[in-house]
C-alpha cells in the first residue's frame, strides 16, 4: 500500500511560482508511474501532468503546457509539480497519484488509471 503525501501548496499572486512535492512511502517507487491531478471547487478532478517510471517521459494537459514541469526523483521518492506563470484558473486542489506499472498500456490522463493518491494540498492563485 502506497502513502502519498503532497506539500508546497499555498497562496501565489498571478504570474508567479510554485513547487509541490509528494513523497511516496513505497520503497519501489520507480516501479510507478506518477501523475498531479486537480479538482477546482464544483469541477470534476482532472489531468495536469505525468511521468514515467524512469522520469524520460513526461505527459501534460494543454492547459499547462509550458507553464508546469513535472520531474522525480526516486532515489527520494518524490515527485515535484513546477508551476510557473501561474493563473487564477489553476486554483484548485492538486492530488499526486501512483500507479504500479504491470505490463500493458494505460491511459495516463485517466484518473481510474491510479490506484493511489495523496490527500491533496492547496494551491490558490490570487489576480
Amino acid at each position: 500500500q502506497v502513502q502519498l503525501v503532497e506539500s508546497g501548496g499555498g497562496l501565489v499572486q498571478a504570474g508567479g511560482s510554485l513547487r509541490l512535492s509528494c513523497i511516496a512511502s513505497e520503497r519501489t517507487f520507480s516501479n510507478y508511474r506518477m501523475g498531479w491531478f486537480r479538482q477546482a471547487p464544483g469541477k470534476e478532478r482532472e489531468f495536469v501532468a505525468a511521468i514515467s517510471r524512469s522520469g524520460s517521459s513526461t505527459y501534460a494537459a494543454d492547459s499547462v503546457k509550458g507553464r508546469f514541469t513535472i520531474s522525480r526523483d526516486n532515489a527520494k521518492n518524490t515527485v515535484y509539480l513546477q508551476m510557473n506563470s501561474v493563473k487564477p484558473e489553476d486554483t484548485a486542489v492538486y492530488y499526486c497519484a501512483a500507479h504500479l506499472v504491470s505490463g500493458g498500456s494505460v491511459d495516463v490522463t485517466d484518473l481510474r488509471s491510479y490506484a493511489y493518491w495523496g490527500q491533496g494540498t492547496q494551491v490558490t492563485v490570487s489576480s
